[in-house]
């Protein structure tokens, strides 16, 4: 059996970046992987404007993925073009266009853009609302375990189908209406609690989310709680299942030393969100594009419009099989426990069995 079914993390998940220039333009992403993306999540890194997340199953009257959610804050979804100008107008081929809004596209400013691929706004899937499960549609990429889910609340507890095939071990829920925040389901917290995007807290220890349930191969557990399943609200979720060589979610224990603990994945990482869950703390984003080179330093914040911050204090390195922290923060690798979310440049080992070098 081949090690992984994916040689080339690019043609799943990108990260572009990117200089605004006040026009409209096109985003193109590297290489020949010629990924279309399905979800988009953009941060200008330079300045203080809010997080923008859009995907092809939420689209405007003109099938335009300018609806917009914000990781950082509760906000409803919002068409970011009735800003006054245009944000995000079309997913193509091998990036995306965005248009002349300031929290895209400001002339000067550096962006990030993160970027996976589902099934090209097709869904894959729908069913209509039976006792209390949510009528539901969903896209889904299953070589790569990602799906993209919108449905209907119901209000009681029920579960509705992500189209994987199997078991997502991190999901992210957001109303579509209202303001609530955006619980996360992460296999290393477990079914009982949830961390947010938007928030610090420690992790929530409330079975009106999940029910206590872990998701199985077809389905997803909700309770009561209204940031996930109110009656006649909009929701949208972002499931993600393990890929050998291309994706991991777990947990590892920081030890405390600038010699940091070792993480091993089995590919060379290109986006990693690491959180400390032994405590209040934060989400954060490192990435292969921002930072080339060892320490990876370069960090952005999921629940701050804040500046990318390049300070050092939790810097870690990205290497051919894992990462390692190279700092005391708490934030990476105090003697705590740490919830990561990982995706992959590159697998260690091919599935021809070529090894994949180091930075």
């Amino acid at each position: 059996m081949a090690y992984t079914t994916i040689d080339d993390g690019s043609k799943n998940f990108q990260t572009a970046t990117y200089t605004g220039t006040g026009s409209g333009f096109s985003v193109t992403n590297s290489g020949n992987s010629n990924l279309k993306p399905d979800w988009v999540w953009v941060k200008d890194r330079g300045a203080t404007n809010d997080h923008k997340l859009t995907d092809s199953m939420r689209l405007n009257s003109s099938n335009q993925p300018t609806l917009t959610l914000e990781s950082n804050t509760s906000a409803a979804e919002y068409d970011d073009s009735g800003e006054g100008s245009d944000a995000t107008t079309s997913f193509n081929t091998d990036g995306f266009t965005i248009g002349t809004n300031g929290n895209y596209n400001t002339d000067g400013n550096t962006y990030v853009a993160w970027q996976w691929k589902a099934n090209g706004g097709t869904a894959t899937g729908s069913f209509s609302e039976s006792g209390n499960n949510p009528a539901v549609s969903f896209q889904a990429n299953t070589a790569a375990g990602f799906s993209i889910c919108t449905y209907t609340g119901t209000g009681g507890n029920g579960s509705f189908a992500h189209g994987l095939g199997v078991i997502p071990q991190w999901v992210i829920f957001k109303a579509r209406a209202g303001t609530e925040n955006w619980p996360n389901y992460h296999v290393g917290t477990g079914n009982t609690h949830a961390v947010e995007l938007n928030r610090t807290n420690a992790p929530i220890d409330n079975a009106t989310l999940f029910q206590d349930t872990t998701p199985t191969n077809s389905s997803v557990y909700i309770g009561t709680d209204s940031a996930i399943n109110a009656d006649g609200v909009a929701y949208v979720a972002y499931c993600f299942a393990p890929i050998q060589g291309y994706s991991k979610f777990g947990t590892y224990e920081g030890n405390g030393n600038a010699d940091g603990t070792f993480v091993y994945l089995g590919f060379k990482p290109a986006w990693l969100m690491v959180r400390n869950i032994d405590e209040a703390n934060v989400l954060q984003i490192y990435d292969n594009k921002r930072e080339l080179n060892n320490p990876n330093i370069k960090r952005i914040n999921t629940d701050v419009n804040s500046v990318e911050s390049t300070s050092g204090s939790d810097r870690l390195d990205f290497l051919s099989n894992g990462f390692k922290m190279r700092a005391t923060s708490g934030n990476v690798n105090a003697a705590d426990t740490y919830i990561y979310m990982a995706f992959a440049e590159s697998p260690f080992v091919s599935s021809k069995g070529v090894p994949t070098t180091a930075r």
